[in-house]
């Protein structure tokens, strides 16, 4: 039997983050959210510092995008075998 993630981990939650001392908003599932916080935790940075990095390595995606994208690269990453075959695309923030 598997844990099924917490009913509310598809809403949308909206939070106004500061990047490079602009305000922008930014819409994630909260169960990206609380990724992020634990990614950030696990980094000692703060969302906002996470948050900005991805920010400056994302090209033309859009900013939740290329968050949605962050996380899921670290999961995989976490989850790759030492042989690391699961190296990060060209232009991507290594995990």
């Amino acid at each position: 039997m598997t844990d099924a993630p917490a009913p509310q981990s598809g809403r949308v939650v909206k939070r106004s983050i500061v990047i490079a001392g602009h305000r922008t908003s930014v819409s994630l599932e909260d169960a990206f959210w609380r990724a992020l916080k634990e990614i950030a935790a696990a980094d000692g940075v703060s969302l906002a510092a996470l948050t900005a990095r991805v920010d400056a390595g994302r090209g033309a995606a859009n900013l939740s995008s290329a968050l949605r994208v962050f996380v899921l690269e670290r999961v995989m990453a976490s989850r790759a075998p030492a042989s690391g075959t699961l190296d990060p695309p060209e232009g991507r923030l290594p995990a």
